[in-house]
C-alpha cells in the first residue's frame, strides 16, 4: 500500500466527520506507525513526551495569558488615545494609528487575532464617528492585526522554535525589523491611498503640537516598559522565553490593575481564555507530533529532498513552490494550524536545500500571516464582521485587505533578495 494514499486518504476521510484537526493528523500518524512500522505505534508516546515536557514550549500559555490579561484590562484603548495626536495632520490620520497601535500590541500580545480584537474593538466605532470610509478602517486593522504573528514576541516563533529546536532569541530579534518594515510598509500605502482620495480619511483641522505628543508617550510608557522587560531580558540573553513570559505576566497584572481597568472577574476571564486557546493550540501540537514522528521514521523528508535534488530544480524554485502551497492551503487552515501541519516536511525539506533555519522562520511567519486575511477561514476577517455587528459583511473586508496581502508578498520577495533584512539583527545579538 502507498504511503502518500494512506496519508491523504485517511487524513481527508478523519477531517471530513468533522474530527478536530488535531485528532485527525494525530489518527493519521498512528495508522502511519501501525501499517508501515510494524506496529510501533508506542514510539509516539516518547515523542510526545518530548515536545511537552520541552522547556520553550511551557513559554506558549505564558505568552498566551500575557495577551489575554492586557486584551481584558482596556489598555489598548490608552494606546489609541497615545498615538492618534501623531497622526492627525497627516493624510491617513486615524488609519495610520491603528497601524501603529498594532505594532505597539503586537509587541506585548504574541497574536494576530487579539491584536485585530483589541485595537478594532477602539477604532472601529471612533473613526466611523469621524466619517472615515469603512472599508480603509476594517482593511487597516485587519492587515496590521497580522503584524502580532511577526512582532516579537511572537506565538508563531515560539511554536516553531519548540517544533524545531531553534533558538527563541534569534527568532525574536529576526522578526523585528521583518515587522516594522511591513508596518512602514502598510503606512506608505495608506498615505498614497489618502493622498489620492482624501474623501477617505477626513483631515482634521485641529493643530497638534508637541505637548499633545509628549503627553501621549507619557501615556503609554508602561506598554514599553513592558516590552523592554520581555523582550529585552530575551535578546540580552537575561532571561529564558518562558521566564521573560513570567515577568511579563506579573508586570502586566500590575500595570493592568494600576493603569487599566483590570479587576479580578476580568482576570479569570484571561485565565480561562488562555487555558481554552492553549489547549486547543497543544492538541494540534500533539496530533502534528505523532504525524511528524511517523514521517520521519520513514524517512520521508529525507526521500523528498532526494527527489528535489534529482529534479533539477534550483532552492529559490523549491522556495516558491514552499510558499505557493502555503497561500493555498491558508485559505483553509488557520496559520498556526497550518505551520504546525507542515512544518515535519518542510523545515528539513528548506534547511536541506541550505536556507538559514532563524530566515524560514520569519519567511514561514509571514507567508501564515497572509493566511489570516484570505478567505474563508482568515480569522482576522471574521473577527473584525463581527466587531462590526455585520456593517462590512465579510466580502468587502476581505477586498479591503487585498493591498495589504500584496504588501505582505512584497516583503516575502524583499527577503529572499536581502535575507541580511531578517539575519543582521541575531547576528550583531548572538
Amino acid at each position: 500500500m502507498n504511503l502518500w494514499t494512506v496519508l491523504i486518504g485517511v487524513l481527508v476521510a478523519a477531517a471530513s466527520t468533522g474530527m478536530a484537526l488535531g485528532a485527525a493528523l494525530g489518527l493519521t500518524g498512528l495508522v502511519i506507525l501501525y501499517v508501515f512500522s510494524n506496529g510501533a505505534t508506542s514510539l509516539a508516546m516518547d515523542a510526545i513526551w518530548n515536545v511537552f515536557n520541552s522547556f520553550t514550549l511551557s513559554a506558549v500559555p505564558v505568552f498566551i495569558l500575557l495577551g489575554e490579561i492586557l486584551l481584558h484590562s482596556g489598555i489598548s484603548e490608552r494606546a489609541y488615545a497615545a498615538f492618534s495626536p501623531i497622526f492627525r495632520r497627516v493624510p491617513g490620520g486615524l488609519l495610520h494609528t491603528n497601524i501603529a497601535v498594532c505594532t505597539l500590541f503586537g509587541a506585548v500580545s504574541g497574536s494576530s487575532l487579539s491584536t485585530a480584537a483589541a485595537v478594532g474593538s477602539v477604532a472601529y466605532p471612533e473613526m466611523t464617528r469621524r466619517g472615515y470610509d469603512k472599508d480603509m478602517i476594517v482593511g487597516s486593522i485587519a492587515g496590521g492585526g497580522t503584524l502580532g504573528l511577526l512582532i516579537p514576541p511572537s506565538l508563531s516563533f515560539l511554536i516553531y522554535g519548540a517544533l524545531t529546536e531553534t533558538s527563541i532569541g534569534r527568532l525574536f530579534a529576526a522578526g523585528i525589523v521583518p515587522g516594522l518594515m511591513v508596518g512602514l510598509m502598510f503606512m506608505t500605502y495608506i498615505l498614497i491611498r489618502c493622498l489620492r482620495t482624501p474623501s477617505l480619511a477626513p483631515r482634521e483641522a485641529q493643530m497638534t503640537d508637541l505637548w499633545d505628543i509628549i503627553k501621549g508617550f507619557r501615556e503609554i510608557w508602561p506598554i514599553l516598559a513592558l516590552i523592554a522587560a520581555v523582550i529585552g531580558t530575551i535578546v540580552g540573553g537575561i532571561a529564558t522565553p518562558t521566564e521573560a513570559a513570567g515577568l511579563g505576566v506579573v508586570i502586566s497584572v500590575a500595570i493592568s490593575s494600576v493603569w487599566g481597568d483590570l479587576t479580578l472577574r476580568k482576570l479569570i476571564d484571561a485565565v480561562y481564555n488562555s487555558v481554552l486557546l492553549f489547549s486547543s493550540i497543544g492538541f494540534l501540537v500533539l496530533g502534528a507530533t505523532i504525524l511528524a514522528l511517523s514521517v520521519s521514521v520513514l524517512g520521508v523528508p529525507q526521500k523528498i529532498l532526494e527527489t528535489v535534488a534529482n529534479s533539477g530544480l534550483g532552492p529559490y524554485a523549491v522556495l516558491a513552490m514552499v510558499l505557493l502551497n502555503y497561500l493555498i492551503l491558508g485559505c483553509f487552515f488557520d496559520g498556526l494550524s497550518l505551520m504546525i501541519m507542515t512544518l515535519p516536511v518542510v523545515f528539513p525539506l528548506l534547511t536541506g536545500l541550505g536556507f538559514d533555519p532563524i530566515w524560514i522562520g520569519v519567511i514561514i511567519t509571514i507567508v501564515i500571516e497572509i493566511g489570516q486575511v484570505t478567505p474563508p477561514v482568515g480569522l482576522n476577517l471574521s473577527v473584525l464582521t463581527s466587531l462590526t455587528r455585520g456593517d462590512v459583511p465579510l466580502g468587502r473586508v476581505a477586498i479591503a485587505t487585498i493591498p495589504y496581502w500584496v504588501i505582505h508578498l512584497l516583503a516575502i520577495c524583499l527577503l529572499v533578495l536581502c535575507p541580511a533584512l531578517a539575519l543582521f539583527v541575531p547576528d550583531i545579538l548572538f
